[in-house]
């Protein structure tokens, strides 16, 4: 079981294989996610301070590139699928913009 380290919060654990964002959500991390988890909007976005998050697919980078966002450790939480332990640094949650969550993602 993957281990998540938020910054400033509790670890988390999840299965192998979960969507970050989920995990997230699931443990009460009130992560933004505004289209539904589907690497169209980055408000799901996180920074990876360590471990690995796997390789970008072209949805999540071309996103990225869109919106101007060039920093490497910057992901989406929305494509990650956990595979081992990660510590991120949350960028934009519900609270700290206001904003309804989203639906919720799918699996």
């Amino acid at each position: 079981m993957p281990t998540v380290l938020v910054e400033g919060r509790d670890a988390i654990q999840a299965v192998d294989g979960t969507k970050l964002v989920l995990a997230l959500e699931d443990n009460g991390v009130d992560i933004l996610h505004r289209c539904g988890g589907n690497a169209k909007c980055t408000t799901c976005a996180v920074e990876l301070l360590s471990g690995s998050a796997g390789e970008m697919e072209e949805a999540e980078a071309t996103v990225l590139r869109n919106k101007g966002i060039e920093d490497p450790a910057v992901r989406l939480s929305c494509q990650i699928r956990l595979q081992g332990d990660l510590t991120v640094r949350l960028i934009k949650t519900a609270t700290s913009t206001g904003l309804e969550p989203g639906t919720r993602p799918q699996e």
